[in-house]
């Protein structure tokens, strides 16, 4: 079965968010690169996965890649060509591990230029890709896409008309009918970056109730509540970052106490508790996610979160790093661990292979796969000093062969 985040380990099945882009981030060059980290436990089973790669399309890469990972030694087969599709730039895939969705932020739909979701059929052997249907995501710009636990609902989230859009799921895996498309409208205290909204993230919490979405525009996490007949979206809460922040991404802690909010343009975190019953967020810290002694710059910018048991991972471009920090099971707070280099530029996304064994990050302006081992006990991070080369990648996805 696949896993959708590092805190699969800790609870039942849930989508771990990863890397997407922009509007920004599509005009630089489409190069990008994966660092795959390794770590060895004694109590899971080695088992062999297909990792997919979601990439921005261009010279070096045609679409989605699949490889194999050996969780037992940490070794990669080359990259083959999944499917041919036009930037697929966030994956998502069902609890079975039989369908895959991408978000392709450059789609050709009924002869227009559009932004889409792609439904694929997985061989859960070779892990080659069957297209079953595309849809319009509702707007332009589409950076993330995401699925609820029971395989019914898929969400998705457009940065550039800062709009989140939500689709039944038929049980063929393809996309079904339409749910709810809602254009949020607001601004914030930066001109250049916040004079309208900008959708960048959308995800279902563990009970199907509510879904999350992050705002960079805006600088807010809105929760919206999802009727699980239809996949239809109404808005029940939202909470702020401080003003300027940009929130990008969030990550649940392992027992759904707790969010953390990658806020991409303040280089910070903003931890939330949260009420999975009223689906509300009340603010616990903001903190930077630069290590300490390092000043904010222009140029850095935050991208993704991971947590992984009671450790949490964030990508910073610019100052191309990955921090980790130590999160308290009972406040939420999180203490600083370990800041290491990417290993390349611009680092992207982040994901972890379910025996933990093997994870991996998404970095712009390189085209390799760099591999770590991780310390179980105090979640710091050492290269291996082994690549892949692979081309634009920019999200990691695991499903188990079988």
């Amino acid at each position: 079965m696949p896993f959708r985040s590092a805190d699969d380990l800790v609870k039942p099945v849930a989508f771990w968010t990863a890397p997407a882009g922009h509007r920004l981030l599509r005009d630089r060059a489409a190069l990008m690169f994966a660092l795959l980290f390794v770590a060895v436990t004694l109590t899971a089973p080695a088992k062999d996965f297909l990792v997919f790669f979601g990439t921005y399309t261009g010279t070096l890469s045609k679409g989605i890649y699949v490889s194999k990972l050996d969780s037992a030694t940490g070794s990669l087969s080359a990259p083959e060509l999944a499917a041919e599709t036009p930037s697929p730039c966030f994956l998502a895939t069902s609890s079975h591990g039989n369908y895959l969705y991408a978000a392709n932020n450059n789609l050709i739909l009924n002869g227009q230029k559009t932004s889409g979701v792609s439904a694929f059929t997985v061989d859960n052997t070779t892990g080659h890709l069957t297209l079953l249907n595309q849809k319009s995501s509702g707007g332009p710009g589409v950076c993330h896409v995401s699925i609820d636990d029971t395989d019914h609902i898929l969400l998705a989230a457009n940065y550039s008309d800062g709009s989140v859009k939500s689709f039944q799921l038929n049980a063929d895996g393809s996309l079904g009918a339409d749910g709810s498309y809602i254009r949020h409208h607001g601004s914030s205290v930066n001109t250049n970056r916040q004079s309208a909204a900008h959708a960048h993230f959308i995800v279902p919490d563990s009970s199907h109730r509510f879904a999350l979405a992050c705002d960079l525009g805006m600088d807010r996490v809105i929760i919206y509540k999802i009727d699980p007949a239809t996949g239809t979206l109404s808005e029940n809460a939202s909470a702020p970052v401080p003003p300027g922040s940009g929130a990008r991404h969030l990550v649940f802690s392992p027992d759904g106490k707790f969010v953390h909010v990658i806020n991409e343009m303040g280089c910070t975190i903003t931890t939330f508790s949260w009420n999975s019953k009223k689906g509300e967020l009340k603010i616990v810290e903001t903190i930077s996610a630069l290590p300490p002694g390092v000043a904010l710059r222009p140029d850095f910018t935050a991208a993704e979160i991971l947590a992984c048991g009671n450790f949490i991972y964030a990508t910073i471009r610019g100052h191309d790093s990955i921090s980790v920090f130590s999160a308290n099971p009972h406040t939420g707070h999180l203490a600083f661990v370990q800041n290491i280099s990417s290993g390349g530029k611009v680092p992207r996304g982040l994901g972890i292979d379910p025996t933990v064994r093997g994870r991996f990050a998404g970095n712009q302006n390189s085209d390799n796969a760099v591999e770590f081992e991780i310390d179980s006990n105090s979640g710091k991070i050492s290269p291996t000093g082994r690549e892949l080369k692979i081309g634009s990648p920019v999200d990691v996805k695991f499903i188990e062969i079988r």
